[in-house]
């Protein structure tokens, strides 16, 4: 070891090594993170008031997912996309290609949504309903349930393989395929009647489609659920990249408290922390050992962290049992923190300019899409010109124009419609005026309009198709066409 000169000062020199180690510690700590094979993270079993409300949503939106599909409704399934007859039923609502900009709304809004949810508190969707949360909740209890808690996990993965380690993978690793492959059967149940796929199931009689999609959506959920589970959340999922640019001062955030918690160190129950000059942190690690993404809340806000709220039961756990406060880690913002205020700080300033934008965007396109879907007529007409005939005369010197009309039926109920036609003195309808279509149906029918021959001007001339269903109140469709005659003289 190489000795400082008799005349220079011993701190300095003793300092220059210090910070040589310390620079080759955190250069070796950023390769090893960049290099190292994945480090299996063992989530501890934790229980309290967020993991009560984090069962909640596991347990809301499953029933939704897995009961929805068996709901009937008017003799069918409740929520049906059949795809094959081009068909979206919704409970009473029949959606058709042509109503892509509900999708469009329903896109738009869900987007705007996130912004603000998240603007105002952070990542709640990704610790509490995002399916990736879901079904890793799911499958860590599933795997407890053979395994046994994190300790318990731990020295079954590093004891060599024998019988009993095998039974007990085999099953874990059975009930998770079950589960996995039940999944991907309800996916596949919203676009198939899932009546008739579980007869097909069973008769080992599936389509080519349907079988593709039960594996594929099988198996990325027991691949993403019970095995990549974090690294989902750390690499794949683009949210926790782009949070970043929704986050503020004023995010709801899961923050600790260095202020009291530091100096961390292990003390005795009955021990004074000021007295040691320790603060309320025991630095017992529960709250790295019970987070899904093996990160330490302590370290600041990290992007791995989805909001789930785990190191809050825990360390509220420890408090508790220590006497003391709770709420060392806690739901917070950083101004909050900064500003040592509490839950009415928080909430005045939710209110700020950039969630007021967000709210009335959000309170725009809410409103434009439900008046848009309270005044939709379930009735859609197309009016197609027959280009084989444009313009013909007929008896009586009367012109005829011939149309398609393309008419689509988007309730569920039989209808019998009625075709008249104006614009034009004299102007008919020379064809059945009568049509009748089954429920939820779609029907193209030649229509052919005659004109008076003194009546028809040369050249084209706006009409009014109007298509009104007579057993059925507001049903009505108007459609612009142009009726074409031959000019004088030619």
């Amino acid at each position: 070891m190489t000795q400082p000169a008799p005349d220079a000062p011993a701190g300095p020199a003793k300092a220059a090594p210090l910070r040589a180690v310390a620079s080759a510690a955190a250069r070796e700590e950023v390769e090893r993170g960049l290099f190292e094979v994945r480090r299996k993270v063992y989530p501890r079993a934790v229980t309290g008031w967020f993991a009560t409300l984090r069962w909640a949503a596991v347990w809301l939106t499953q029933v939704i997912f897995y009961g929805l599909p068996w709901l009937a409704w008017n003799d069918r399934q409740a929520v049906l996309f059949d795809l094959g007859a081009r068909k979206f039923y919704i409970f009473g609502l029949v959606f058709w290609p042509q109503d892509f900009i509900y999708l469009t709304l329903l896109l738009v809004t869900s987007a705007v949504a996130l912004f603000l949810f998240t603007a105002i508190a952070g990542r709640l969707w990704c610790g509490y309903a995002c399916p990736q949360t879901v079904y890793t909740e799911i499958f860590l209890w599933i795997e407890r349930l053979f395994e046994g808690d994190r300790n318990a996990r731990t020295k079954l993965d590093a004891a060599p393989v024998d019988g009993r380690k095998f039974a007990i993978k085999a099953g874990k690793h059975a009930a998770w395929v079950a589960f996995a492959f039940w999944t991907g059967f309800t996916f596949v149940g919203y676009f198939t009647p899932i009546k008739e796929l579980g007869g097909a199931v069973l008769s080992f009689s599936l389509g080519p489609w349907e079988t593709f999609w039960i594996f594929f959506y099988g198996f990325a959920t027991y691949g993403n659920a019970g095995w990549m589970r974090e690294q989902v959340c750390k690499y794949m999922c683009p949210y926790a990249r782009f949070q970043g640019a929704m986050f503020d001062q004023d995010t709801l955030i899961i923050a600790y408290d260095r202020g009291r918690g530091d100096p961390r160190g292990a003390r005795g129950k009955k021990a004074d922390p000021k007295s040691l000059g320790l603060g309320d942190c025991v630095d017992c690690g529960i709250c790295v050992q019970v987070c899904p993404t093996g990160i330490d809340i302590r370290d600041g806000l990290q992007y791995e962290c989805i909001g789930c709220a785990a190191c809050i039961d825990g360390c509220d756990q420890v408090m508790e049992k220590m006497g003391y406060p709770k709420g060392l880690i806690r739901y917070s913002t950083e101004h909050a923190m900064q500003e040592h205020s509490g839950l009415g700080g928080i909430v005045r300033r939710v209110l700020r300019p950039r969630t007021l934008v967000y709210a009335a965007i959000l309170a725009a396109v809410v409103g434009a899409g439900a008046t848009a879907l309270w005044m939709r007529v379930p009735l859609k007409v197309d009016v197609i010109r027959d280009r084989g005939a444009l313009v013909r005369e007929v008896e009586d010197g009367e012109l005829e124009n011939v149309y398609r009309l393309q008419v689509m039926n988007a309730t569920e109920s039989p209808h019998r419609y009625r075709i008249a036609v104006e614009g034009i003195p004299g102007i008919r309808v020379a064809s059945e005026p009568v049509v009748e279509m089954a429920a939820a149906s779609t029907r193209a029918f030649p229509v052919r309009i005659r004109v008076p021959g003194a009546e028809a001007k040369g050249g084209s001339q706006r009409i009014v198709i109007t298509v009104t269903a007579e057993d059925a109140s507001g049903l009505q469709v108007r459609e612009h066409a142009a009726f074409l005659a031959p000019r004088r003289g030619s």
